[in-house]
C-alpha cells in the first residue's frame, strides 16, 4: 500500500515541512551517495560514500557512549593481499561528536528509492501535523522523534559500528502522530499486486497496516536480515510520536465537548 494523497485540508501552508523536504534533497545531491548514477568509478565512489557516512551517519556504538571511534574511513582505495577495499587509519581523518551526528544522519540516505519514498510520506502526512501543532513545536517534534528512534534502535544493537541514515524514524513519528490525530482523515493509496489499484482508504488501516508491517519485519518475520533497514527505529519512531500528541488529542476533544453558549460555556 502506498499513500500518494490525503483529504485532509490545512490551514496554512506547511513551510517546515517543505523545508524539510528540500534541505533532505539537497543534502542527498550534495552527498557521494547520489554520484553513483553518474558513472563514476564503482569502488572509488564507495569508499567516498563509506567515508563520508563513517564521519556524518550514526553509529549505535558512537552515539551510546558519546565516544568516536579511533579508527576512520578515509575514502581512498586500496589493495592487500590481492583484495581491493576502503583505506582506514587510526586516528581517524576527522574529528566527530557523536550526539550531533544523530542530527545529521537525519538528513542523509543510502540511495534515491530510499530518499523518495520518504519524502513521500512526509509530504502527505507532514502537512497536517504541521498544521496542528504549529511550526516550531513540529520543528522539535520532527527532530525528538527522530533522536529517540535512532537512539531506541541503538539499544537493541549497543555494539553495531554500522551507520544509521535516513529521515525514517523521524517520520515515523509524524506517521504515527498522523493516526492519533486524524484516524478517520480518508488517504489515497495505491495497492500494488501484478499491476497499481487506487483506493481512498481511513488513515488508520493505512498507517496501522504500516506499522505492524515495520513492527513484524523487527521481529524478523518474514526477512532474513532486515535488508538493511533499521525497522526497530520505525517502531520506537511510531510510538514516541503518538504519544506525544495523544495528550493533544484529548485536550482538542474536551473542547469541542464544551458548550458554546450558557452558564457554563468557557472562553
Amino acid at each position: 500500500m502506498l499513500p500518494v494523497h490525503d483529504v485532509n485540508p490545512t490551514r496554512r501552508t506547511p513551510v517546515v515541512t517543505y523545508l524539510l523536504i528540500a534541505v533532505n534533497v539537497v543534502a542527498f545531491l550534495l552527498s557521494p551517495v547520489s554520484h553513483h548514477v553518474v558513472g563514476e568509478d564503482s569502488a572509488k565512489a564507495e569508499c567516498k560514500t563509506v567515508a563520508f557516512f563513517d564521519r556524518y551517519a550514526a553509529e549505535p556504538k558512537e552515539i551510546l557512549r558519546n565516544r568516536q571511534d579511533p579508527s576512520g574511513a578515509t575514502g581512498a582505495v586500496g589493495r592487500e593481499g590481492g583484495r581491493t577495499g576502503c583505506v582506514a587509519s587510526t586516528p581517524a581523518p576527522f574529528e566527530k561528536i557523536p550526539v550531533l551526528s544523530v542530527l545529521t544522519a537525519m538528513f542523509l540516505h543510502g540511495g534515491w528509492l530510499h530518499l523518495l519514498g520518504n519524502m513521500l510520506f512526509l509530504y502527505v502526512f507532514g502537512n497536517n501535523v504541521e498544521d496542528r501543532l504549529g511550526r516550531l513545536k513540529y520543528l522539535l517534534f520532527y527532530l525528538g522523534c527522530g533522536y529517540a528512534a535512532t537512539y531506541g534502535h541503538s539499544l537493541f544493537t549497543p555494539s553495531s559500528s554500522t551507520p544509521l541514515v535516513g529521515a525514517s524514524g523521524a517520520i515515523a513519528g509524524v506517521l504515527g502522530a498522523y493516526l492519533v490525530l486524524f484516524p478517520r482523515a480518508r488517504v489515497w493509496s495505491l495497492l500494488t499486486f501484478f499491476f497499481f489499484l487506487p483506493v481512498r482508504l481511513p488513515a488508520w488501516l493505512v498507517l496501522g497496516g504500516w506499522f505492524v508491517l515495520q513492527y513484524l519485519y523487527f521481529r524478523g518475520a518474514g526477512v532474513a536480515d532486515g535488508g538493511g533497514v533499521a525497522y526497530g527505529a520505525h517502531v520506537i519512531g511510531f510510538v514516541v510520536g503518538a504519544a506525544l500528541v495523544w495528550r493533544l488529542r484529548n485536550s482538542a476533544q474536551q473542547r469541542q465537548l464544551q458548550p458554546r453558549w450558557g452558564p457554563y460555556a468557557q472562553r
